[in-house]
């Protein structure tokens, strides 16, 4: 049986596995240790196969543990690039597909959710998905659009129709109360690198993303928002319920293709389109797309960027918060007290805490080169390059790091624009990131 939930004692071992397997895996270190073999190699001995066995068991489950680890998977350009090729090939096969449901239990969610004659509304239907994703199958279709004269012959148009798993709401509950239990084994892993707050998060919105009556919602906002235009497309919703979308098809290059296979104009382009949806939905939506990992996306035969999942958003119905392009801006110009002091104010660093404002320069400079030129290649080099001194706990900017507080307002904003430079860098885009923060982040230009 291939629904969600699949036997609750079976996922649950599986996942319970994943902190046995490592602390074996860190045993066979302290082995190699004692043998005289270069603690570098032990490490990336024991990240490599600990890396094999948890995508492997996350790409086999599906919901919350698939979800989270699509989450990671933007994280792939981070890594050092002799262990990049077993995360980059794994990560891929954990993008790209979970097992199909079997095709009784899809017509049963059909009749459910679209009535007994839901064939009916089709003039073609494929049982088998076209795509899976994490709490959901999506299949090709034709649509019967219904005649505006009497014996009109009935037109058809592509869709896509994504019906959610049998059971994925439980799945995704007990799926991230087991993966809470990985948190010290991603901390021992990847120093600084917290999944609570990841978890709690995406337990907060897994209401949201489980109804998609609310998605379609959210995607008629992003369509209504950008209708007609020139660079980003968001395809019509054609029909909604709780556990059924069908919305128009969008055929494109998808956005891994892009990464493995695109010239260096079209990932420079994937890249500079990405980051003006990032930053332009809050001003036109009221709604930051929250789930940048490249399954989401196509680069449309005529340019444009194609967005086809809208699960996942942060509402935003005053845009992107002021004081994280006025503080960018600040530190751009080298005004170290007002950027601490802004970052005081919002919560970054707490009342009682004293700290060097000039440390706090320091530490952020690195982060905003991106957009202190006006054009930028974001780069797998330079991302290892910022992972490495963010987590080194011998580094200034590490030790500085643990003194700043993340406010639970900035969390998801932090998380998806982590998300999409993680996307960035695999696509390695060069793009004037600088003009599109003037056009569309407040605060950031120049005052006048």
């Amino acid at each position: 049986m291939s629904d969600i939930p699949r036997r609750a004692a079976s996922r649950t071992a599986k996942l319970a596995a994943l902190p046995l397997g490592f602390a074996g895996r860190t045993a066979l270190g302290l082995g190699k240790r004692a043998v005289g073999i270069a603690s570098d190699v032990i490490s990336a001995d024991i990240q490599q196969r600990t890396a094999e066995q948890l995508f492997s068991v996350l790409g086999q489950l599906k919901g919350g543990a698939m979800k989270f680890g699509q989450a990671l998977s933007v994280f792939e350009a981070a890594l050092p690039e002799e262990m990049a090729g077993p995360y980059r090939q794994a990560l891929t096969k954990l993008q790209e597909a979970a097992p199909p449901m079997p095709v009784g239990s899809l017509h049963r969610v059909l009749e459910e959710q679209l009535g007994p004659d839901w064939r009916d509304l089709f003039a073609e239907f494929d049982d088998s998905p076209a795509a899976a994703a994490s709490i959901g199958q999506v299949h090709k279709a034709l649509w019967k659009v219904p005649p505006k004269r009497k014996n009109a012959k009935p037109k058809t148009i592509a869709v896509a129709v994504k019906v959610q798993y049998p059971g994925a709401g439980d799945a995704l509950l007990g799926d991230l109360k087991q993966l809470s239990r990985l948190a010290g084994m991603f901390k021992i892993i990847q120093p600084g690198m917290d999944i609570k707050p990841l978890l709690a998060e995406l337990r907060e919105r897994i209401t949201e993303e489980l109804d998609y009556a609310l998605e379609a919602e959210t995607q008629r906002a992003f369509a209504t928002a950008y209708a007609n235009d020139p660079e980003i497309f968001v395809p019509a919703v054609i029909a909604a319920a709780p556990r059924v979308l069908v919305t128009e098809w969008v055929d494109g290059m998808p956005l891994a293709k892009v990464i493995s296979d695109g010239t260096e104009e079209e990932r420079d382009e994937a890249g500079r389109l990405m980051a003006t949806l990032h930053f332009s939905a809050p001003a036109r939506a009221g709604l930051l797309h929250a789930d940048p990992h490249p399954g989401n996306f196509r680069l449309l035969p005529d340019g444009r960027l194609g967005v086809i999942d809208f699960g996942a958003v942060a509402r935003l119905p005053g845009g992107h918060p002021e004081p994280i392009g006025r503080l960018v801006r600040l530190a751009l110009e080298g005004d170290a007290q007002a950027v601490a002091d802004g970052l005081r104010s919002e919560g970054f660093i707490k009342p009682d805490d004293e700290i060097d404002a000039e440390a706090v320069l320091n530490f952020l400079r690195p982060m905003i080169e991106p957009v202190a030129v006006e054009k930028f290649r974001f780069t797998r080099t330079w991302l290892r390059g910022e992972a490495a001194r963010l987590s080194n706990p011998r580094s200034p900017a590490y030790q500085l790091s643990r003194k700043l507080n993340l406010p639970p307002s900035y969390l998801l904003i932090h998380r998806v624009t982590l998300g999409s430079i993680g996307v960035l860098c695999q696509l390695e885009a060069c793009a004037p990131y600088r003009e599109i923060l003037e056009k569309w982040l407040p605060g950031f230009a120049p005052v006048s």
